[in-house]
């Protein structure tokens, strides 16, 4: 279900830079990244936002003889080379672009759709005040609500929201979207429709339109160009209404590369070989939405091969991998964590991926699993990786099968990274360097404090919404469960203390100090490095 060049990538066989020169020079095209080009706004527009996108395409220059320079993901696609001359009634010359690169192109397209939404929605909501005098469900199905619902989602995703939240004030509306983990005030809207927008999006979630004192959950797909979106939905009472929040989940969305989450070569190593063993048990750690299960598919996709046997149990199943069977967490039917766990170890599995470990029966079943023969992996909440074996213990599993089984466990949080197009570089200030020693300190990380000479931030500009950020990348810490470390957890006085210090001996590098070292590298600020790992 992966393009070959996904598949190389995200397996680490080939670096994307690397595949991508050896294509150019294939199909006789040049190489051209959007980031480093000033794109005019006329010459942009001449392809609507919508079939840019689904053509996967940029036009960003107008050469003398009037033939258009486009940046194309496949420029091998004829049929799409011919259309676009079609369409545009002119020459067109195909440039190839990486996929991440095209997304400079798009966020020029932002810079118009905020007054293009606020527009759209103010004449929506006019126009739907003027049929208020029907039924509810009558008006969900009325052009102007439509139109609303439909510019709330898809401006959401052309903004690269994770989440949106609609949430009812005591005399208005309050649109908010999460975007790389942040939540950004959007737009406020009257009143008077949320009970409209409301049914509308419990119509296309197959919700009970005339329940509003308890909890709903919903999904539905919409399509956005040729990407399918799932969206699921959560609907809670609150004291002025009730509270809209949707996620959006990619269809399309692919596995990354180790490297394409932000693992250095050093850490993505003691990985590989760990997943090379047939049992054991690999636990990814962090809070909520720290990227643990982005984490997870990226070991599967890497284990994914015809002769094992891979099976997964979900909540939700957020990307599809093709050859793995995948479930979905259903406690209507009966389908949790720990039933679907025991139901697995009937299917002649060689590598399980549970979700999430939830309780002590998951746990319980889980170990033992990994026990016998299979591997397994799973995500746990915890704030670093050292931290992940008191947990099992805190699960009633006993020291001397924690140790028996545990291979890796992979600490990790998300930073937005910094924008390329607005990067600049600056001296640490005195107050940086002293905030960075006392983290350092009430983390009881031992050895020299060398502090950085050179750190980098993002001005803001259109392409990242003047956030100065764009996209997040992952800081990591990993524990190789080595013969010392499976000593002192089954050691019968264990203390996380001299757990910790074993590991810093061993050179496991904390999340803190993989951060900065991104920060050195311009990857992301050292604001947003300490802001997560003080969460």
């Amino acid at each position: 279900n992966q393009k070959i060049e996904d598949a190389l990538i995200s397996r680490g066989i080939v670096s994307a830079e690397y595949f991508y020169n050896i294509l150019s020079k294939y199909l006789g095209v040049e190489l051209i990244n959007l980031a480093n080009i000033k794109i005019d706004d006329e010459i942009l527009n001449r392809l609507s936002p919508e079939l840019a996108r689904q053509k996967r395409v940029v036009i960003f220059r107008k050469e003398n003889d009037g033939t258009l320079d486009i940046a194309m993901e496949d420029p091998s696609d004829l049929k799409s080379v011919e259309f676009l001359e079609k369409h545009l009634k002119a020459r067109i010359k195909p440039f190839l672009v990486k996929p991440s690169d095209l997304e400079a192109g798009y966020a020029i397209y932002n810079k118009h759709l905020i007054e293009n939404f606020k527009k759209v929605i103010e004449e929506n909501i006019n126009r739907s005040l003027q049929i208020q005098e029907k039924k509810i469900e009558k008006i969900a199905t009325e052009m102007p609500i439509i139109a609303i619902v439909d510019n709330f989602i898809s401006y959401a995703i052309s903004l690269g929201a994770s989440d949106a939240h609609i949430e009812v004030l005591e005399d208005e509306v309050l649109i908010r979207f999460r975007i790389d983990g942040i939540l950004h005030e959007i737009i406020k809207i009257p009143k008077d429709v949320q009970a409209s927008i409301l049914a509308r999006i419990k119509l296309l979630s197959n919700l009970k339109i005339d329940e509003h004192y308890k909890p709903q959950d919903g999904r539905f797909r919409y399509s956005l160009g040729d990407d399918a979106i799932d969206i699921r939905v959560s609907i809670m009472p609150t004291l002025y209404g009730e509270k809209i929040e949707m996620r959006f989940l990619s269809g399309t969305q692919k596995p990354l590369a180790l490297s394409e989450i932000g693992m250095f070569d050093e850490m993505s190593n003691i990985v590989k070989e760990s997943i090379k063993k047939s049992y054991g048990m690999i636990l990814v750690c962090g809070p909520t939405g720290s990227g643990k299960t982005t984490t997870l598919y990226s070991l599967l996709n890497m284990i994914n091969k015809p002769e094992v046997n891979i099976v997964t149990i979900e909540d939700p199943i957020e990307y599809h991998i093709k050859y793995v069977n995948q479930t979905q967490i259903n406690t209507v039917a009966g389908v949790t964590f720990s039933s679907a766990l025991r139901s697995f170890l009937r299917q002649d599995p060689n590598v399980i991926m549970v979700g999430e470990i939830r309780d002590d029966e998951t746990a319980e079943i889980g170990v033992h699993a990994a026990l016998t023969g299979h591997l397994l992996l799973s995500s746990l909440h915890t704030n670093d990786a050292s931290t992940a074996i008191p947990r099992l213990l805190d699960m009633k599993i006993p020291p001397f099968l924690i140790a028996a089984v545990l291979n890796l466990v992979i600490a990790q949080r998300l930073v937005r990274k910094i924008c390329f197009n607005c990067i600049q570089s600056y001296e640490p200030s005195k107050e940086i360097i002293d905030a960075l020693k006392k983290q350092k300190e009430e983390m009881n990380i031992l050895g020299e404090f060398k502090p950085p000479k050179i750190l980098f931030k993002g001005q803001g500009c259109p392409a990242c919404n003047l956030t100065g950020y764009k996209g997040r990348i992952g800081i990591f810490e990993i524990l190789d469960i080595d013969n010392d470390i499976r000593a002192i957890i089954n050691d019968s006085n264990f203390s996380l203390n001299n757990l910790a210090e074993k590991a810093r001996e061993k050179g496991v590098i904390s999340m803190f100090e993989d951060g900065i070292k991104k920060a050195e590298l311009g990857q992301t600020t050292i604001e947003e490095v300490l802001r997560v790992i003080r969460e």
